[in-house]
């Protein structure tokens, strides 16, 4: 009787991160991760919106601040600094601490270093990333937070990877996102995210779900933490 050679078993191919489609929403980029379209990045001409005055009522900024519940020599990186309307503030809760103000574009950095000056803030630090790396240094960031702008990372899962190389053990990700869940919001859809969808993208990467809090008029807040082992 001759022998047969084993059967080789087939490799299960990987599925794609990403998936690519010619129809989408008209602020979409044609491209789709976890079942959700990504948006455009906004651009520096949309600075002056970031620093609309009624930003503080829909925002609240300082009860953001207060909710982090920071310890003075925390390093915390907010990953799409924009104007640095965050940044400057968290610079003042961390004064033994640092803040990376993390951003894609270069005319947002420069706007950052002039109001350094301006806030004399010198523990800020400005970082420019990459569409697939936020820059940052291994093991050394305490909290990162993300206000509205994850939803438009082209790149959402090599971004949090880089985001969690950074992440210290136990370190927390604040994730504030317009709700998805609430039509009445008025915020085009791409640019909302529900809580379930923030859960299956992040928990994919590998972080812990932790808790959402509500007490702004339109955003989640939510809470994402590293795990410690």
């Amino acid at each position: 009787m001759q022998a047969t050679a084993p059967q080789k078993a087939v490799p299960t191919p990987t599925p794609a991160l990403y998936e690519t489609r010619t129809k989408g929403a008209p602020d979409g980029i044609g491209k789709w991760y976890q079942g959700r379209e990504i948006t455009f990045v906004m651009g520096f001409a949309g600075a002056d919106w970031l620093e609309r005055p009624e930003r503080s009522s829909e925002e609240q900024p300082d009860r953001v601040v207060k909710e982090m519940n920071l310890k003075p020599t925390d390093v915390v990186a907010d990953v799409g600094a924009g104007t640095g309307y965050f940044a400057f503030r968290f610079a003042r809760a961390v004064p033994q601490g640092k803040v990376y103000a993390v951003d894609l574009q270069p005319e947002m950095l420069n706007l950052i270093e002039t109001r350094k000056r301006e806030f004399k803030a010198e523990n800020v630090i400005g970082v420019q990333s990459t569409e697939q790396d936020a820059r940052l240094p291994a093991n050394a960031v305490d909290v990162v937070f993300m206000a509205d702008v994850y939803h438009e990372f082209a790149y959402p899962f090599e971004m949090m990877q880089s985001i969690l190389k950074a992440l210290k053990p136990g370190g927390r990700i604040i994730q504030i996102e317009y709700r998805g869940e609430d039509p009445n919001v008025p915020i085009k859809p791409l640019h909302k995210m529900t809580v379930k969808q923030v859960r299956k993208e992040q928990e994919f990467v590998g972080l812990k779900f932790v808790e959402v809090k509500n007490f702004l008029p339109q955003q989640h807040f939510i809470v994402l933490e590293k795990p410690r082992s």
